[in-house]
């Protein structure tokens, strides 16, 4: 799968056509089914490959039959250029799209509807919240102080919420959404109120314990898991917050595991209209292969959980059941490349707490993980490792009852990123 797709990029970068309108590009679905919400990724050098070099403080819109194209230029490595242009689009099954280009200045560029957030807001004197682009979490294997809003970094699109607890649990959680709005700015404020009781918004739909919730992070070494949490340094970064994409890092030093003293870079990215989220994990300070685990809480789980593979280039796990706080049905996967997966399993349901096993008091959590089903996958010393960590309500959709449309859903996400738009310039 690594080699597939990384043949994918070489593709996508090097291996597009000249057309002869220079303002003029044209996108290409390649599937026999509907792929709203499409969000391309073009590399500034691709562009600047069509429409010659483009002028510093000058970014490309695209436009559609003359009605401009939601979109948003990106600078990935800080350096005051933008490096890639995030354009989403609806396609029909087969469809081509040719769409026109033309440069504008950065600083007049349309605003465009916002359909993702991320935000990390820590607390003041006051017990307000000011958003920070970077913050290091407090450190301390034991109790903490809470200073960050819904004691998480938050990310959204319009369809899910999402958090992690910024503090030594270092657990994801969910927001469950009713209407399409973002909601993230707002929890943890008196506007809004008691984010775990269901307003018309939504509500905190899940239960994680001292599970790794929906999508922590492991390494699975001889049977055991060991969290990724209680480090030296965890660290909050954004990296860029747009109508159509956002991204942000979690950094982590000091790393424990069984005496290794390993690093940590998990790169989020959230797009409208999905379900999911991408995860991009790099691990450091090791050599030879290691055993990357993401899981997904099972404290409400009467159901036995599902494993498949996800179109021809994945496989995932997923549970659905009566498991919501709400006392509804919520879906939850794990999606991985097929050719990287080592092991699919579950932890024991013994709650360590109770024995003892105490990490943080105030939260009844242990740092020892239970109540957990997981998929693992091979990743090697600081190369980035991929899955997508997928979530539903039945509340929102009554489809997501059903664990056939969840399945049916997260295959045909499957076979989209399988084969992407093609781009032809």
């Amino acid at each position: 799968m690594m080699k597939k797709l990384i043949y994918l990029v070489i593709f996508f970068s090097a291996g597009l056509i000249s057309c002869s309108e220079s303002n003029q590009m044209t996108f290409e679905n390649t599937l026999d089914i509907q792929r709203p919400d499409e969000t391309i990724i073009l590399q500034r050098a691709d562009l600047e490959a069509k429409l010659g070099d483009i002028a510093m403080g000058m970014a490309p819109v695209f436009k559609n039959t003359g009605e401009l194209v939601p979109s948003q230029f990106d600078d990935l490595d800080g350096d005051g250029a933008w490096d890639e242009l995030v354009v989403n689009l609806d396609f029909a099954p087969l469809e081509t799209l040719t769409l026109d280009v033309e440069l504008v200045s950065a600083e007049n560029y349309p605003e465009f509807e916002k359909r993702t957030n991320v935000r990390l807001g820590i607390v003041q004197d006051d017990y307000s919240f000011v958003e920070v682009d970077q913050y290091f979490a407090p450190p301390g294997l034991g109790g903490f102080p809470t200073i960050a809003q819904g004691e998480s970094v938050n990310w959204e699109n319009d369809k899910m919420g999402f958090r992690n607890y910024f503090d030594c649990r270092n657990v994801k959680d969910l927001f469950g959404k009713l209407q399409p709005g973002l909601i993230i700015d707002k929890i943890h404020t008196p506007e809004m109120g008691d984010y775990h009781q269901l307003a018309d918004w939504g509500m905190d739909v899940l239960h994680c314990g001292s599970s790794l919730g929906s999508g922590g992070l492991a390494i699975l070494k001889n049977d055991s898991l060991i969290r990724l949490g209680s480090t030296e340094v965890y660290e909050y970064q954004k990296v860029i917050e747009g109508p159509v994409r956002s991204v942000f890092d979690l950094k982590y030093k000091g790393w424990d595991v069984d005496g290794e003293e390993l690093e940590a870079v998990e790169r989020i990215s959230i797009f409208p209209g999905k379900y999911w989220f991408q995860s991009d994990v790099t691990v450091g300070g090791f050599s030879g292969e290691k055993q990357l685990a993401t899981g997904i809480v099972t404290s409400m789980l009467k159901n036995e959980p599902y494993a498949f593979d996800a179109g021809a280039d994945y496989h995932a796990i997923a549970t659905l059941d009566v498991q919501s706080l709400n006392n509804d049905e919520l879906g939850m996967a794990v999606m991985v490349p097929k050719d990287e997966m080592t092991a699919v399993d579950r932890t024991t349901g013994i709650n360590f707490f109770e024995l003892g096993y105490e990490t943080v008091p105030a939260k009844n959590f242990s740092h020892v993980i239970s109540e957990t089903y997981y998929i693992a996958q091979k990743i090697k010393n600081e190369v980035p490792a991929r899955h997508y960590f997928f979530a539903v309500w039945g509340l929102e959709n009554p489809k997501w009852k059903e664990i056939d449309h969840f399945e049916a859903y997260i295959n045909e996400e499957a076979e989209k990123l399988s084969h992407p738009i093609v781009v032809i310039i």
